[in-house]
């Protein structure tokens, strides 16, 4: 019995790139170019990466759907994903592409069974653990933009904005420091 299934997946996927365009459309566009050091991506570069990660994921699991990573070309695929990231994009193309890219990948998702979640994949010779579960590998996706997701928190600090989730807990905590008062 599976207790967080594909569905669940998907759900927490949407939550989380719910949470990322905010963050986009909340930064003003102008401010896309913003770098926090110069051996870091731009802020545009950051949201692209984002929208274009789960690719990696897609090729392996529902592309070739490959049972072992032995042999798959990772520094190809990341040439293509780096090469996104260099591309010039408005901020409503950016946010279209974070739109799009996410709902797709969720879609997919959700339609994936327990069995196909369960299927174990080895990883290249050296790693450790020398295999992990597709749902393990596709859950990644998740963290990896939660991840850079942070960072993009970080930068609005830096910018001067306060970050939607910091804010609606600011305002929580006002409300209940209000009702206690009363």
């Amino acid at each position: 019995m599976n207790y967080y299934g594909a569905k669940d997946l998907a759900d927490g996927l949407r939550t989380v790139r719910k949470n990322t365009l905010i963050i986009a459309e909340e930064i003003p566009e102008d401010r896309y170019g913003f770098q926090a050091t110069p051996e870091t991506r731009t802020v545009a570069q950051i949201l692209t990466h984002i929208a274009v990660a789960p690719r990696m994921p897609e090729q392996i699991h529902a592309v070739e759907r490959r049972t072992t990573l032995e042999g798959f070309d990772f520094p190809g695929l990341m040439r293509s994903i780096v090469a996104e990231e260099q591309t010039p994009r408005s901020k409503a193309q950016i946010v279209a592409l974070l739109r799009d890219e996410g709902e797709r990948w969720a879609k997919w998702l959700e339609n994936q069974s327990d069995d196909f979640l369960a299927e174990r994949v080895k990883l290249p010779a050296g790693m450790t653990p020398a295999s992990k579960t597709r749902f393990e590998m596709l859950l990644s996706t998740k963290e990896h933009e939660m991840h850079h997701r942070s960072q993009l928190m970080l930068i609005e600090r830096m910018l001067g904005i306060v970050p939607h989730l910091t804010r609606q807990m600011q305002e929580r905590m006002a409300a209940v420091s209000t009702a206690s008062a009363r």
